[in-house]
This record gives structure tokens, sequence and C-alpha cells, in this order.
């Protein structure tokens, strides 16, 4: 049996489905922010702001995808990028404890530090091939 015909490990599909829902994560808190935005500023729909954070939002989303698709195709080189990723998690999280939103700074931190124990696991790392 080769490493692609095995099934993918427990650790290896929580990891990508930690991914996925951060992805979705990114584009409803960024929403919400040009929301907020729009909300308070009603006549800047197209303003620098709003399409920037969407714009950015969308990019880190992709790449969240991107590479949990990539993941559970086995691709060994998507572990990095997404441990790097997962990593800009951190101090984002910490911020928004310090800016006094906890509830969503904690759980920003404990999926990031979640999924990248997850891709560091031994079953992970064998499963893409990774000494």
């Amino acid at each position: 049996m080769s490493q692609g015909d095995s099934p993918l490990p427990t650790t290896l599909r929580i990891a990508v489905g930690l991914l996925l829902v951060e992805a979705v994560g990114v584009l409803v808190v960024a929403g919400l922010v040009v929301d907020a935005l729009l909300t308070e500023y009603p006549g800047r729909l197209w303003s620098r702001e709003p399409v920037t954070i969407m714009v950015f939002a969308t990019v880190v989303a992709a790449a969240l995808a991107g590479l949990g698709w990539q993941l559970l195709r086995r691709r060994g080189w998507a572990r990095g990028p997404a441990v790097a990723l997962e990593l800009f998690f951190l101090p984002t999280g910490y911020y928004l404890i310090q800016w006094g939103v906890w509830l969503l700074g904690i759980p920003v931190i404990a999926v990031a530090l979640t999924c990248v124990t997850l891709l560091l696991a031994p079953a992970s790392r064998a499963a893409l091939g990774i000494r």
C-alpha cells in the first residue's frame, strides 16, 4: 500500500478542517468589519479601507483553503506555508485580546496553536512524506 492509498490520519484531517473553518472565519470577520465601517461612514463603499480589508481577507482565506486542499492531497510542501500562516494568527489573537475582544482573540490563538500542533504531529508528517 503506497502513501496515497492509505487513509488520512486524524491529525491531518482535523488540521485541514481547521484551515477551512479559518478561511470562512476570516471572510466573516472581514465582512463584519466592512459592515461596521459602512454603517459608520455610509458613503464610503468604494473607499480604500473597505476594499483593502475585503481584498486582503479574500487572499488570506484563499491561501488557507488552498493550503488545506493541498494538504488533503498529501502535498508535503504545503505544510510549511500553512504553519507559517497559522503563526501569523498568534499576534492577531493577542491584539484582539488587548483590544478587549477576548471572545474572538482566545479562539483565534487556540485554533492556530492546535492546527500547528496537528500539522507537526508524527502521523501528519508521515502522511505527507516528511521525515
